[in-house]
């Protein structure tokens, strides 16, 4: 009986025995993967781990038994002690077959965890600090490094033996921060080409991010810029905001993904930034969508978005593959919704956001149909870029086109407003002719007939600033087109430039790509620099639009004296009844300024008037004179500003026909006109004279027939009215 128990116990012994044994794998260039250029070793079965840390274990003989048949990549948070720590050994016995001759081979581990690599009993190099050395713990934060390079031979059997340290994450759900990084425990048995694929993906996942990066960021800033000009656009402000997100999101996931020096808690702090821009991103575009298409944000919207946020920004703590993507597709649903239910009345420069939209899910779909979620694919970089560039670039079309939509509103007021001025000026000179003959009949009325005429004198003035307003603003329409279609050209070559670069690198010919991407930057800042000159003439036809405070304030008389010349002189070919391409009308221009004035304290808004009168003028009297087809006549307008002791004059010469002598004194009476019927209301030189003696100054004019005349502005720097 003694004797049967004891070969019962002898026999499970030998059976513990033989089960602790290593087990060898074999391995063959075969289970290469094809497109990393190694074999995953920690996921092979023949693995065996033990708890502790003893650097004997690390041998190549030596008893295992007690040791736990367990994969490098099952390490769990389960095994952790009381301090939240894992530490122990794996060992695993390899054996290359005879297909691995001559062929470079290295041991590479990328993860958080903390990790000393041995071969037989030989330390080949560590992944962080293990503390196995005396030094602290330090976690790997260097995931992309270059592998161990080893020299094993064909038909031999090695021992590796991995020590490795994690720790819990601080942030749940309660993994190791191996786990929770999506990165588990992995040692690879790499090949020669390894480190090339890997620096080639390292360099292709830094400069396509770079372009997208720097795309959005720029668009970001000129929004901005555009935003806080215009204030009052609230759309402007949701575009800002969206391709802002953008630019955030970009940078916080190419900082997470690709940095090699952040801890792991930046690096998770990192992550929930993209997360977080990610989703503020995503709900500008339904916001941008009710905005521009002037429904209402309702309720239910508003719910749908915060909870879209807050699903979003969980995923960083409880990881899924399925919410987020569900919640950005129903978000994408509710574009789709809006889109639809106003599809009859989409509109200009509408159809350039949902053109992004729907480029956005068209380069999405293409992306999951041929990529199924992976990046390891021809095109994948062309569909990313598709998916990331889509939506910013449609806002900046729609901006563009936008703004072209408000530059011919603008327009066709203006040409409202000269056309109800020219019946006003009709119907005041009708009016006219019945008070005269008025006067003339019933002269026992006359109290009457002056109490109407002054009714009328101011329905005439009223005329006579429409009529300048119209002129004016034809003038700044004319302005307002050249920035525009600087705009509109830069952007169509900054998109054709975009084709380029994509070409170029796909060529592999970076340099040429980024000399192309200097050349993108510089198109949107010419696009940035002429969409201000855009502003800046709108914001001066509506300080001349309005009626203004009647208070004085400094005022660059040189500016406006420039600023006047140019709008009435394109306010003057605006009136000319043939197209643009063949205006009859061409003038000289010179101006000379004294710059020592400086600024000085007038009403700009009616010494404004009174400059763009006598400017306006000028070009009549030239344009009248050169019908005259005078041999060797060359039309000429002068603008002179001087200052003298406590006055500055403003001069506006021309070289027309000059003033008779027998009607110089009429002049400057109301009423009085030499235009023909219908082309002047007489009240242009009444008003300027007024207002110019308000501030104190006077109005002359030296003339010389068949030579040409000078209006002088004189103007005390000094006065108050």
């Amino acid at each position: 009986m003694k004797s049967f128990i004891t070969c019962l116990l002898l026999l499970f012994v030998g059976i513990n025995f033989c089960t602790a044994q290593d087990t060898t794998v074999l391995l063959s260039p075969a289970l290469f993967d094809k497109t990393t250029d190694q074999i995953l070793i920690g996921a092979k079965d023949g693995w065996y781990f033990k708890a502790g840390n003893d650097t004997d274990w690390a041998k190549r003989d030596i008893d295992i038994t007690g040791w736990k048949k367990m994969k490098p990549t099952e390490l769990s948070v389960k095994m952790a002690d009381k301090n939240g720590k894992v530490q122990g050994w794996f060992r695993l016995k390899i054996k290359l077959d005879e297909s691995f001759k001559n062929i470079s081979l290295g041991l590479n581990t990328s993860t958080w965890a903390a990790s000393d690599v041995y071969l037989d009993g030989q330390w080949l190099g560590s992944s962080g600090n293990t503390g196995s050395n005396g030094a602290p713990f330090k976690e790997n934060r260097i995931r992309n490094g270059l592998p161990i390079q080893i020299d094993l031979s064909a038909g031999k059997e090695y021992i590796i033996a991995l020590h490795v340290v994690d720790y819990v994450s601080p942030f749940p759900p309660a993994r190791l921060q191996s786990e929770n990084s999506g990165l588990p425990l992995l040692i690879t048995l790499t090949g020669p080409k390894f480190s090339l694929i890997r620096e080639a993906n390292f360099i292709k996942w830094n400069i396509y991010p770079t372009i997208w990066n720097s795309v959005c960021a720029v668009l970001s800033l000129l929004f901005w810029l555009l935003y806080i000009q215009n204030p009052k656009e609230k759309n402007l402000l949701l575009i800002a905001l969206c391709v802002t997100f953008f630019t955030l999101n970009g940078f916080c996931n190419n900082a997470g993904g690709r940095s090699s020096d952040l801890s792991y808690v930046s690096n998770r702090l990192v992550s929930y930034g993209t997360n977080l821009f990610g989703a503020l991103m995503f709900i500008m575009i339904p916001l941008i969508l009710a905005i521009v298409f002037k429904r209402k944000v309702t309720v239910y919207l508003k719910l749908f978005l915060i909870v879209f946020v807050l699903v979003c920004n969980s995923a960083i703590f409880w990881p899924s593959s399925i919410i987020v993507p569900i919640a950005v597709f129903a978000l994408f649903g509710v574009c789709i919704y809006y889109i639809i239910s106003f599809w009859k009345h989409l509109r200009g420069a509408q159809w350039a956001i949902v053109a992004g939209i729907m480029l956005t899910l068209f380069w999405s779909l293409l992306y999951l149909i041929n990529g199924n979620g992976t990046t390891e694919f021809p095109f994948a970089l062309l569909y990313i870029t598709g998916i990331v560039l889509s939506i910013p670039l449609g806002l900046l079309v729609y901006v563009s086109l936008r703004f072209k939509e408000i530059i011919k509103e603008v327009r066709e007021n203006a040409q409202q407003v000269l056309q109800l001025s020219e019946e006003k000026k009709e119907h005041a000179l009708h009016q006219q002719k019945i008070l005269q003959e008025e006067v003339n009949r019933q002269t026992a009325e006359i109290r009457t007939t002056l109490d109407n005429l002054k009714a009328t004198q101011s329905q005439l003035i009223q005329s006579e600033k429409m009529a300048s307003l119209g002129e004016l603003t034809a003038g700044i329409a004319h302005e307002i087109q050249n920035p525009l279609n600087f705009v509109n050209n830069f952007s169509e070559v900054s998109n054709e430039l975009l084709d380029e670069m994509k070409d170029e690198f796909k060529k592999g010919d970076t340099k040429e790509g980024f000399a192309i991407a200097d050349d993108i930057k510089q198109n949107l800042e010419k696009i940035l620099h002429h969409g201000k000159r855009a502003d800046a003439i709108v914001k001066g036809m509506l300080q001349h639009s309005s009626s203004g405070s009647g208070k004085k304030e400094p005022t660059d008389i040189n500016k406006l004296a420039d600023e006047y010349l140019r709008l009435a002189y394109h306010g003057l070919r605006a009136k000319d009844p043939r197209d643009a391409a063949h205006k009859s009308f061409n003038a000289t221009m010179k101006t000379e300024y004294d710059e020592s004035i400086g600024n000085i304290n007038i009403i700009p808004q009616d010494i404004g008037r009174v400059v763009l009168n006598l400017i306006t003028n000028a070009f009549y009297v030239v344009n009248e004179r050169c019908k005259q087809n005078i041999t060797g006549y060359e039309p000429t307008v002068e603008v002179y500003t001087k200052k003298e002791g406590n006055k500055v004059f403003i001069s506006v010469k021309d070289n027309g026909n000059g003033i008779p002598q027998k009607i110089l004194d009429k002049i400057f009476q109301p009423f009085f006109t030499t235009k023909p019927t219908g082309q002047g209301t007489g009240l242009g030189l009444s008003l300027s004279y007024d207002i110019v003696k308000a501030h104190g100054g006077e109005l002359k004019v030296e003339t010389r027939e068949n030579e040409g005349s000078t209006f002088i502005i004189q103007i005390p720097i000094n006065t108050t009215i």
